[in-house]
């Protein structure tokens, strides 16, 4: 059954995060203190048998993490950090990354990229995972969620724990009964709903597919039916993981753009995110076809992006208009192509409206 974005019970994400371990990758728990995360990472490390480094970024510098330097023979190097593991037997837990310094982050991304640091090379079969606070108001996310080079590097898994997994996290620590029974009575206020989805900001890159891929490799088929979803908006974005999810099931084709384009023959999809995919597919469709086929079949296109405008949703639509107009004001050697065609489009009472709030 499809997962929407609306996060994962804890031991849901433990099993995802160790299979995205797994297969070589670094899943990022992103939940609020109190869910349990690193719980998690600690339960992972007790039943593969590793030894777990913590490491609080909010409380590092730059040094503490790659080593302070010291003179060699001929050169300056770098001691190895004190909480360098000594085999692969390890699991480097990296948390409140959010709360990291900007060169802290910077610092880290040759772990996160390479496993290593300067020539520090992590013991094979060493794994990395990583969590931080969501991006609500309580916390300045903006560096983090505008930094796709550091946020593409993590499988994103967001916790949403049920009231039943946060009373027993809760009396294990301590919290009292007066609070924990205000909770079992009122669930509704265990936390805010105005917390925002890092997945959101997520776009689909070669890397994230490969990456994908590789923790594919290491679920069942029913894993992949149930978690399919989740890890895909978790590396590749809630768009791309909408289609994606709905293909490798067989639910259902998105139309390629030269059916809707140059056929006028397909089954529109009914969901908004599939709906927004045909939109993106039909973009790229446009950017990569050559003048010659674009004069061609301009006519029909023109025809058939009208029958579209009234079967898909206005603020859909809107995004194909929005590309046609700026690729006719790019001066190229299509734009005059592009211009005929808005021409052709706005006959239509329907999408002059559309191009007026443009």
């Amino acid at each position: 059954m499809q997962r929407e974005v609306t996060g994962l019970r804890v031991e849901e994400a433990k099993y995802l995060a160790r299979k995205i371990m797994e297969a070589g990758e670094i899943p990022l728990l992103v939940g609020h203190f109190g869910v349990g995360k690193t719980d998690i990472a600690k339960d992972i490390a007790r039943e593969t048998n590793r030894k777990l480094v913590v490491l609080v970024l909010s409380q590092m510098e730059p040094g503490d993490l790659i080593g302070l330097p010291a003179r060699g023979e001929d050169r300056t190097v770098f001691l190895k950090p004190d909480w360098w593991p000594e085999d692969g037997n390890t699991i480097i837990f990296l948390d409140e990354i959010n709360r990291a310094h900007r060169s802290v982050r910077n610092a880290i991304m040759q772990l996160l990229v390479d496993k290593r640091i300067h020539n520090h090379v992590l013991p094979e079969n060493a794994w990395i995972m990583a969590a931080m606070n969501p991006p609500d108001e309580e916390y300045d996310q903006a560096e983090l969620i505008t930094d796709p080079a550091f946020i593409s590097r993590f499988f994103i898994l967001e916790i949403t724990p049920d009231t039943k997994e946060w009373l027993d996290w809760a009396e294990r620590t301590g919290v009292v009964e007066e609070v924990r029974r205000f909770i079992r009575d009122y669930p509704e206020f265990l936390a805010s709903e105005r917390t925002l989805s890092l997945k959101l900001s997520l776009k689909p890159s070669p890397r994230s597919w490969y990456k994908l891929s590789n923790v594919l490799k290491t679920l069942s088929e029913e894993d992949k039916e149930k978690y399919g979803y989740v890890l895909a908006a978790g590396i590749v974005g809630p768009e791309a993981a909408k289609a994606f999810y709905e293909s490798f099931l067989q639910k259902m084709k998105i139309p390629s753009a030269e059916e809707v384009l140059l056929k006028g023959e397909y089954e529109l999809p009914k969901d908004v995110h599939v709906m927004n995919t045909l939109v993106l597919r039909i973009i790229a469709y446009l950017e990569r076809i050559d003048r010659k086929t674009l004069q061609e079949h301009s006519p029909t296109i023109s025809k058939n992006l009208v029958k579209l405008s009234g079967e898909l949703p206005k603020e859909i639509f809107y995004g194909i208009l929005r590309y046609l107009v700026d690729a006719s004001h790019r001066n190229d050697e299509k734009s005059d192509l592009f211009d005929k065609i808005l021409e052709e489009l706005s006959q239509e009472e329907r999408i002059r409206n559309f191009a007026r709030e443009i």
